[in-house]
């Protein structure tokens, strides 16, 4: 190890040496001067911010900022009394600590104001862990001024993931680039420790427009260039305005929108579900440039797009037919108070481009004059976090025929909650006709393909332009193999989408294209422009990176590196360890794989993913026997998991311990039922054992609940072939057959039964 170590330190010294003969000086870049930089001259914007949720987003605390009941106020939670009291001008709270015993915790920091105040309690190891006692700040008349558990009726222990003293309540990371402006996580992995930093406590003026001090400069010199010095300009508009179309009673922009609008990437770094990929966020850069956003899954959304999980905004705007209109969001919000531009009034900022005489009458909504809002309709909330209302951002129109076809709420019955959605499809359909149930929605396709097979209708989605991007990227996502011919095409033409969510998709989607295939199409993609895209492309190829071809091998090992970065940039979380050991695996680093998954259990033993990964490497080796303990440990640890009993099933199988592996597969398959997988295998299993009839009963059962399955539906086929059934292999093969059209090996089945 010396000498390798010795031989990098002077590779790298001669590399430096090298790179300061021919390289000149950097000139430094702008820094954060601080929002009091910004009052002189922007005064109106700075008074706006002042008291408003950014400016408060993070607080020391004190008597000022605190605003919960700390004169020995109580909470009852699952048997355990937690305390709320002042001592020494310090406001402190009594609750269980990691251990489940009772420990008396100072406040550091006050964490929002408004619906719901939170607590940030400083750990050893530089951590700020948030308490799972909120206080309630809406008005007493609202339900408020009370204590209340953010998980409300759930118990969470102290050996639950989601206790408040463990990472998934850490505010380092899961917090604070969304609190605190120029952040600087500092965490180190040998320590397990944190020396997190900030320029503004709170969200200042830099977090949104970038670090200030070339603008200053320019400002004071009265030499002002370009952007101002600043990093961005947030302005959207340009020359354009809004002009209402008097026969549509819809504004439109007087020109064209030419780019992708800043505003919606810059907010979107915050107000979005999505997480970090490098550890220097770049202003006026696309969101997927620093992060990767989360797609319409399930349970994040509902199939038609609605907001489901907690995903904020972003994810649901750029849904919406506003956003590609070219609307954007200092259009509706104030951007430095984030009050609405109207006024209180909601439907105010929707009459700013949608005529009030048109839309604010009963013809439109055929309610009784003020009976209704705009955003009872076309913006519903959730509530989420016990108190805090948000409303879904894609502006959807209520189809209350969806509910009837995906499980979709839908708006009418949000507020008419003792009539049933039939109900709300016959009065849509009554009031706008049958064209209005029968319209096609992307839903579907994404609902068919969460329960079943339905890649046809997802290639439909995604090759309709009309549809959102991330709803096309997400329908990529849910292309299922065996892919036909259409589906591949439809990946192809993705890869070139100029949408990054698409591309991404198309990126994930290619995971079920041949290798070669691979190669070809998705090769170029490690050149992407944005980041997101390139690191999902290296993922990919990692295992066929030695098939590149040479002129390409760069670009791979500068995507591979950033894949790296990305997940060192939150190298707090066990789940980044866990995808670095999968990235060295995939591509042939065993023996790095093996120390990212022992650091990743080693910081979360419960973790799953990591543990079976874990197993297969240590298999990669021979070492099945140290891989069986890994998985056995984690069953000890949880025994109704369902993922930890399949993967040691099957390796109980593969060393000829069929019977108990049998047992583990059938007790997996019992946990999760819902998992056509582990069932087919569990059919596999049976029929390896000879036991045929079982076998036949069991994907007979699985073939018809999971109408589409390839894997289900071959085995079935061919169990009937080989058991001489030929008229029964024959009716399984059609419905194959009229499934996966073209398909080849379909297609050869069936004429070899055809030939008995």
């Amino acid at each position: 190890m010396r000498p390798r170590f010795l031989l990098f330190l002077t590779a790298s010294f001669c590399l430096l040496l090298a790179c300061s003969e021919s390289t000149p000086p950097s000139v430094p870049g702008p820094v954060f001067v601080g929002s009091e930089s910004c009052q002189d001259c922007h005064a109106t914007q700075y008074t706006d911010w002042q008291n408003s949720h950014h400016d408060l987003a993070m607080q020391v605390a004190d008597t000022t900022s605190v605003l919960g009941d700390f004169n020995d106020a109580t909470f009852e939670y699952f048997g355990t009394t937690t305390q709320f009291r002042t001592e020494n001008d310090a406001f402190v709270v009594r609750t269980a600590n990691a251990a489940g015993q009772m420990q008396d915790f100072a406040i550091a920091y006050t964490f929002g104001v408004t619906p719901l105040q939170q607590y940030l309690v400083e750990m050893p190891g530089g951590r700020l862990q948030a308490l799972p006692f909120a206080w309630d700040a809406r008005d007493a008349a609202q339900g408020g001024q009370r204590w209340f558990h953010l998980y409300g009726d759930e118990y969470i222990g102290p050996d639950d993931a989601l206790h408040w003293t463990g990472r998934q309540q850490n505010w380092n990371v899961m917090c604070a680039e969304c609190h605190s402006t120029n952040l600087d996580v500092n965490f180190d992995v040998a320590s397990d420790s944190f020396s997190t930093t900030w320029s503004e406590i709170n969200v200042g003026c830099e977090a949104c427009h970038g670090p200030g001090s070339t603008h200053v400069t320019q400002a004071e010199s009265g030499a002002m260039k370009g952007a101002g010095g600043l990093a961005l300009s947030l302005d959207d508009h340009g020359r354009a305005v809004w002009q209402m179309n008097l026969q549509t009673g819809i504004a439109e922009r007087s020109e064209l929108l030419m780019r992708f609008p800043q505003q919606p990437e810059a907010c979107g770094r915050c107000h979005a579900r999505r997480g970090i990929i490098t550890a220097d966020y770049e202003y006026g850069e696309p969101l997927a440039q620093t992060h990767r956003t989360s797609l319409l899954d399930a349970p994040l959304y509902y199939a038609d797009g609605q907001i489901r999980g907690e995903v904020y905004v972003y994810g649901s705007f750029v849904q919406s037919r506003m956003y590609r209109e070219g609307v954007t969001c200092s259009d509706c919000h104030n951007p430095h108070s984030l009050e609405l531009v109207t006024g209180e009034a909601s439907s105010d900022v929707c009459g700013q481009c949608h005529l009030a005489a048109r839309f604010a009458s009963s013809d439109h909504h055929r309610h009784a004059s003020g009976e209704v809002d705009c955003v009872d309709c076309h913006m519903p909330a959730t509530i989420y976090m016990g108190v805090d209302a948000r409303r879904d951002h894609s502006f959807r129109v209520p189809r209350p025929h969806l509910s009837l076809s995906t499980d979709s709420p839908n708006a009418c019955n949000g507020c008419h909650t003792e009539q049933s959605n039939l109900w709300a499809a016959a009065r849509v359909s009554e009031w706008w006709g049958d064209a209005a149930s029968l319209e096609s929605h992307f839903a579907t396709a994404l609902y068919d393909a969460r329960a079943g097979f339905a890649n046809s209708d997802l290639v439909s989605v995604i090759s309709d332009a009309n549809v959102s991007g991330i709803a096309r990227a997400t329908a990529l996502t849910l292309l299922a193999r065996p892919l036909a011919q259409d589906d591949v095409n439809a990946i192809v033409v993705a890869m070139s989408a100029s949408d990054s969510l698409v591309r991404m998709g198309a990126v994930q989607a290619a995971r079920a294209m041949a290798p070669e295939s691979q190669l070809q199409f998705a090769a170029p993609l490690l050149s992407d422009p944005v980041r997101s895209v390139r690191i999902e492309a290296a993922a990919l190829l990692a295992p066929l990176k030695d098939y590149l071809p040479g002129p390409l091998l760069p670009a791979y090992l500068a995507a591979a590196n950033e894949f790296r970065l990305a997940q060192g940039a939150i190298a707090s979380r066990p789940e980044a360890h866990a995808a670095l050991g999968g990235f060295e695996a995939s591509s042939g680093n065993f023996e790095q794989a093996m120390i990212h998954y022992a650091q990743s259990l080693q910081m979360q033993p419960n973790l799953t993913t990591t543990r079976i990964n874990y197993a297969d490497a240590m298999r990669h080796y021979g070492d099945e026997s140290r891989a069986e303990a890994l998985l056995r440990e984690g069953v000890a640890i949880d025994a109704a998991n369902a993922v930890l009993r399949h993967s040691l099933g099957l390796l109980l199988v593969r060393t000829e311990r069929t019977v108990e592996g049998l047992r583990e597969l059938r007790e997996a398959a019992r946990l999760d039922s819902d998992n056509s997988r582990y069932i087919y295998v569990v059919g596999i299993a049976l029929n390896s054992l000879d036991k045929q009839e079982e076998a036949i009963a069991v994907l007979d059962a699985a073939a018809i609940r999971f109408t589409g399955d390839f894997d289900i539906t071959w085995a079935l086929a061919t169990m009937f072939r080989d058991r001489g059934e030929i008229e029964k292999a024959r009716a399984v093969a059609d419905q194959l057959a009229a499934l996966h059209p073209g398909n080849s090996n379909v297609a050869a089945l069936l004429e070899s039964l055809s030939a008995n």
